[in-house]
């Protein structure tokens, strides 16, 4: 089969197109064969072996599989012993572990069957930045209606669905994206949109609930500023302090997070329901072939990527 890999780390310039052995699925996986791998800035992360804590997952020296992507949606090609949820020729969308590829193994509790009404090409734009959302905002952030809530990097690949969760649980939702993405965040359900070109969220009058953090511009401090006295900081970018909210959080009425979220099979299912209902729709911004899958990262990289980036097969 066809697959990109990376047998080193490094910029997306690593990857290459070959052909590789296919998968063969183990007890309790299914065997995918992928129609879309969606992308996020995880995958440049393993790709790039860092932070360095990354490899402790995916190899200390060299990628141990070497095939980047997490999020697949496809059809059941062939199913492993004890799979009791799917059979061959199910169309199912969720995580495994290198969707950069003609064929995939996932295990079965990571994959839900894909929506009747929903593309390949959406539902691969799923699994993990929708639960990344759906976990901030109900989980974390536990989100009630009428709270006023402010998305941070609302445009990107988990703001579109954080805010578009929030609006469905009724809360008064704030976007902040740059001039070209209003409208679209808007139509999501923002009631209020901030344009960081021309006014910074945390200089405002206006105090949060729940701020859901994608980008952390911001300091620590500035951002508490625009909180309630019991409001909710939730750090959601990896890229600034890891540990400051932690240590920081147990001295204060307000709420400073940060949250690791891994799709399973309820936070999957959730999300499925919600697409059914019409409540949640993917938002992707651009689509790749497989053969260009290194673009494809180096525009997640840039951080001015709208909505998802998703491969096509």
């Amino acid at each position: 089969m066809k697959a990109i890999v990376h047998e080193t780390y490094g910029s997306p310039d690593v990857l290459e197109l070959k052909e590789v052995d296919r998968p063969q699925p183990k007890a309790k996986e299914v065997l995918v064969r992928v129609r879309a791998a969606g992308l996020h800035i995880g995958d440049c992360f393993t790709v790039r072996g860092e932070p360095l804590p990354i490899r402790l997952a995916v190899g200390l020296r060299k990628p141990r599989r070497g095939i980047p992507g997490g999020d697949v949606a496809g059809e059941v090609e062939a199913v492993g012993d004890g799979v009791t949820r799917f059979k061959p020729g199910d169309e199912v969308f969720g995580t495994s572990s290198g969707s950069c590829a003609e064929y995939t193994c996932a295990r079965e509790d990571r994959l839900v069957l894909k929506p009747a009404g929903l593309t390949f090409e959406q539902a691969a734009a799923v699994p993990t930045s929708a639960v990344t959302a759906l976990r901030g905002i109900r989980d974390v952030g536990a989100v009630e209606s009428g709270q006023k809530i402010l998305v941070n990097g609302a445009s990107g690949g988990v703001g579109t669905f954080a805010v578009q969760i929030a609006a469905s649980y009724g809360a008064d939702v704030t976007g902040v994206c740059g001039p070209n993405n209003a409208e679209l965040v808007r139509s999501l359900g923002a009631a209020q949109v901030i344009d960081y070109t021309r006014e910074d969220f945390t200089t405002g009058e206006q105090r949060y609930d729940v701020i859901l953090d994608n980008i952390e511009n911001h300091s620590l401090a500035d951002c508490r500023r625009v909180l309630t006295p019991t409001g909710a900081l939730i750090r959601n970018n990896g890229r600034g302090s890891l540990m400051q909210p932690l240590l920081l959080s147990p001295f204060t009425r307000q709420k400073l997070r940060r949250y690791v979220a891994t799709a399973n099979h309820e936070h999957l299912a959730v999300l499925a329901e919600l697409l059914e209902s019409e409540k949640l729709t993917p938002v992707i911004g651009k689509t790749y072939p497989l053969a260009e899958t290194p673009a494809a990262l180096r525009h997640i990289e840039t951080g001015h990527a709208s909505g998802k980036v998703v491969i096509v097969l």
